[in-house]
């Protein structure tokens, strides 16, 4: 494993603080384990560090701007770019098997193809100046809150917004002129203009022939997603993770969302967390004022020790370790030398941290079967802590199908099924209408058997509380019609919707 390079000074100290946590999460997606993930985001955060030092350096040597992506996306796509050196040397088998057939696909190949032939919303950010992609990135991929954002970047909170408005038309106008330098078939480049007119204008409705023109043409869907046509600036973030990232970049996108609505974002200079990393023999000093820092320190690290779980006997159970999409979070002690991962760096979906686990193991063997396969049968016996057979028929739950995003060929949708009595160990099943296709899983393991999808707990969520709610949510691919999810099971009792 690489060293980590050494901050030049106290602002680049900073800046290590603040990318490491997103490069972290990131490669935890992309690799089979916890060691694997860490190893992978050290030598993708060392060979990006390195590449963008060349750049501003032979920048600064020639007198002429050389675009580039802002640090977070850069380090993103240097992990990226690390699995698919890794795929080539024979270490592919410590990377996701999805993310595997992805590297050897053509959709990987545009990553690295011609620069006419990449992805739209990679050249656009790319051709920005790096402040205003910055910006952009941060507020609407990192989903930080705009006054972070601001003191990040040293704008005017007061203005921050208005900026941002004002960035997201400059990103769409870079989006347009880029789609029309695209080296494109003819059909596309008779829908392009029409597709630049039906975006402009507010409230305009799709004709027939665009739309099916979309539903075909993956290149298309992409810039009509850039250009925002589907949903206005909310479908914005979609379009620069999945476009700079590529692979996983939906799953990263809901894991920083919900690291930010859990207050787990910010870097050093928000959360009041040191990193480790050094500046020769010092570290860098944080904050304008002594009052307003500790202020911030104080309230950061109370609102951290508030978000972490109890096992009711007084033990933070965080640092027992747990899971994200199905695999272990990164082990900060597995880090290298010098550098310790930022509180919350992988969030994940957990009971409620308010309700202690009155929980106990049956035995010290799992059960051979796994949860939810066995047919459950009434019976007058005691609830137990662990579902089986005899009392699963008496769960009551309640179950909810959220359409998170939508596209031509895909979709990202959450599920949220709320226990009447407390669980250890949970499966739940729905059903599809129409032939949709999971791909990817967050926050469970799932599995898929023609229109019948059975999604079983991580080690970290499968305790609930009674009265609690267990939530994940999947990436998945549809065709024709996408009607919503139905005839949902908790450990095979079915439940309200």
């Amino acid at each position: 494993m690489p060293d980590l390079p050494t901050p030049q000074d106290a602002a680049e100290a900073a800046l290590f603080s603040e990318c490491w946590d997103a490069v972290l999460s990131y490669a935890d997606l992309c690799t089979s384990g916890a060691s694997a993930g860490t190893e992978l985001a050290a030598e993708a955060f060392t060979h990006g560090i390195h590449a963008a030092r060349a750049a501003d350096f032979g920048a600064r040597s020639t007198g002429r701007r050389i675009p580039r992506l802002p640090w977070i996306p850069l380090l993103l796509a240097a992990v990226r770019s690390t699995a698919a050196s890794w795929e080539e040397t024979g270490h592919g088998n410590h990377l996701d098997p999805d993310l595997r057939l992805w590297l050897n696909s053509d959709k990987a190949a545009r990553y690295v193809g011609p620069p006419l032939r990449r992805p739209l919303a990679l050249r656009a950010l790319r051709d920005m100046q790096e402040p205003d992609a910055a910006l952009l990135w941060l507020a609407d991929v990192e989903s930080l809150p705009l006054p972070v954002v601001a003191r990040r970047l040293g704008l005017d909170p007061h203005s921050a917004a208005e900026e941002l408005a004002q960035v997201r038309g400059l990103f769409r106008d870079r989006c347009q002129r880029n789609l029309l330098d695209t080296p494109m078939a003819s059909d596309c480049r008779a829908f392009a203009r029409l597709l630049d007119a039906v975006s402009r204008s507010h409230g305009a409705e799709i004709p027939d022939d665009l739309s099916r023109h979309l539903a075909i043409c993956v290149e298309c869907a992409e810039a009509a997603a850039c250009l925002r046509l589907y949903g206005g600036a909310s479908g914005l973030p979609s379009a620069l993770a999945g476009g700079v990232i590529g692979w996983g970049g939906l799953a990263y996108l809901e894991r920083r969302r919900r690291a930010a609505e859990a207050g787990l974002l910010g870097g050093r200079g928000e959360a009041g967390i040191d990193t480790g990393l050094t500046v020769g023999e010092s570290r860098p000093r944080i904050g304008r004022t002594a009052i307003l820092v500790a202020a911030v320190i104080v309230s950061a690290l109370a609102l951290t020790v508030s978000l972490m779980p109890f096992d009711g006997s007084g033990n933070d159970v965080s640092a027992k370790g747990g899971t994200t999409d199905g695999r272990p979070v990164v082990d900060p002690g597995g880090l290298p030398s010098g550098v310790t991962v930022p509180a919350g760096a992988t969030p994940s979906t957990s009971t409620d941290p308010s309700t202690p686990d009155t929980s106990t193991t049956p035995s010290d063997k799992p059960d051979p079967e796994p949860q939810g396969t066995s047919t459950a049968t009434a019976s007058g016996a005691a609830p137990k802590p662990s579902p089986s057979k005899s009392d699963s028929e008496e769960i009551s739950c309640e179950a909810e199908y959220d359409l998170v995003n939508e596209w031509p060929d895909g979709f990202q949708a959450t599920i949220s099924v709320t226990t009447a009595k407390a669980i250890d160990g949970w499966s739940i099943a729905w059903s599809f209408r129409n032939g949709q296709q999971v791909g990817q899983m967050w926050d469970a393991s799932f599995a898929q058997d023609g229109a019948r999808v059975t999604a079983t707990a991580a080690d970290y969520n499968r305790t609930v509380a009674a009265d609690g709610t267990v939530s994940f949510g999947f990436l998945a691919s549809w065709q024709g019609t996408n009607a919503p999810a139905f005839d949902f099971t908790l450990n095979g009792t079915r439940c309200t919707t």
